[in-house]
């Protein structure tokens, strides 16, 4: 199995009644709360923790794209990744992603991202995803009904850019380009691994199927809403005849290790409470415009037994019990983490873990002591998964970890 330590960098200082003060932490954000001083000495602290995570063994550190936003201030990941390919020597660098149907043209993408596999040595991973309706619909003002049209065909643009020897046309219904010549080229051949963030779009499912991409699922509501998403990627590649490589997939989770249990509830409860009250605080106007989620995609949700609602779980806030008890949250000593996340990662057959390890408004401190109790207790108990029956694919060779008898 893989770990990866994932970073959202949220601004960790609004005012304590942000909640109730302000409609939405995403698109219509007020400004006036960002101090840029602040927000630089934030980015610093948080690069700080993803090149100190790197350093202590982790097999990759992932960022992410998000915009007019408060939780996730990385409009531009590709900057922080850069950081992260020239500063770290060791493991992936996770781009998770580029949402290639905001850029005119997705040219871009595949111009930076191959910059990026040059810059870390063949070590990134390249996420291309659909992106939320609050960055792609509202801040980017993406129209929902054409947004996947728009979406499939940027992927094929970005891909073909990467895997073609020599210029050529291309002439698509959104993207038209008499000469296509990406320079530089990224080292890894044909192209960088792609993983593909996703909510539960059966389309997805389809797509990382039947191009070998790995497909991703990225929620904060925990192992129970995972699960069902999940299933259904497995039924689909198991309907394509594929085989259910857990490599082809990853979960994300967040985590909180201490020496004892009651420790642990008592640290991450202060930026828990700050993640899922002030984080996902979301006006609802902005979850589900009209044409973004797909007909199959409504038709899957409806059939869960624990669907979730898309609109509650940004609008409402859940009690620190209901974190827990939901699996928000994965909180306790070493052993108990690394038993669970075991049971989770056997069960969802994923291969590819990614970490929340710093959370709504934790500290420096709490981070470094949660990374580093995780890295030294935790993920020696997760290294064996999988790799004795499966091959990882969809990994940078280059950043694979050296064997535990090489000297």
């Amino acid at each position: 199995m893989n770990v990866l330590f994932f970073h959202l960098m949220p601004y960790a200082e609004l005012p304590a009644d942000f909640r109730e003060s302000h409609p939405s932490i995403w698109v219509d954000i007020d400004s006036r709360l960002f101090d840029p001083v602040r927000g630089g000495a934030m980015y610093r602290e948080y690069l700080d923790e993803m090149e100190e995570a790197a350093a202590l063994g982790f097999d990759g550190v992932c960022v992410n794209e998000h915009h007019s936003n408060g939780y996730g201030m990385m409009p531009s990941p590709n900057l922080m990744a850069s950081v992260l390919a020239r500063n770290t020597t060791r493991g992936a660098v996770c781009v998770m992603g580029n949402a290639p149907a905001l850029y005119d043209p997705p040219l871009r993408v595949a111009e930076e991202m191959a910059m990026l596999d040059c810059i870390s040595g063949g070590r990134l991973i390249a996420g291309l995803p659909l992106g939320t309706p609050m960055d792609t619909c509202y801040a980017y003002g993406r129209n929902p009904g054409t947004l996947r049209d728009k979406y499939v065909e940027a992927c094929e643009l970005v891909v073909r850019a990467w895997q073609e020897s020599a210029p050529f046309a291309f002439a698509g219904r959104f993207y038209q380009h008499r000469y296509v010549n990406v320079w530089p080229r990224p080292i890894q051949r044909p192209r960088p691994p792609i993983w593909i963030p996703g909510g539960g779009a059966p389309e997805t499912w389809r797509t990382c199927g039947e191009n070998g991409y790995a497909y991703a699922a990225l929620s904060y509501f925990g192992y129970h809403t995972a699960r069902g998403v999940l299933k259904g990627y497995w039924a689909e590649l198991a309907r394509q005849g594929r085989e259910p490589n857990p490599f082809q997939a990853g979960y994300l989770q967040l985590v909180g290790v201490a020496e004892t249990k009651r420790e642990a509830l008592d640290l991450y409860r202060t930026p828990a409470e700050y993640f899922y009250t002030n984080c996902l605080h979301t006006n609802p106007r902005f979850a589900v415009p009209p044409g973004y989620a797909t007909e199959a995609s409504v038709r899957f949700r409806a059939r869960q037994a624990n669907p979730g609602n898309p609109v509650a779980q940004f609008t409402t806030a859940p009690s620190y019990e209901q974190m827990l008890e939901r699996g928000y949250l994965i909180l306790g000593t070493p052993d108990e983490v690394a038993e669970r996340l075991r049971d989770i990662a056997i069960d969802l057959n994923v291969g590819q873990l990614m970490l929340l390890l710093h959370f709504g408004n934790m500290d420096r401190d709490l981070t470094r002591a949660n990374t580093r109790l995780f890295a030294e207790r935790v993920l020696p108990q997760l290294r064996d998964l999988f790799t004795d029956r499966w091959e990882d694919r969809w990994w940078p060779p280059a950043a694979r970890r050296e064997p535990a008898n090489a000297s």
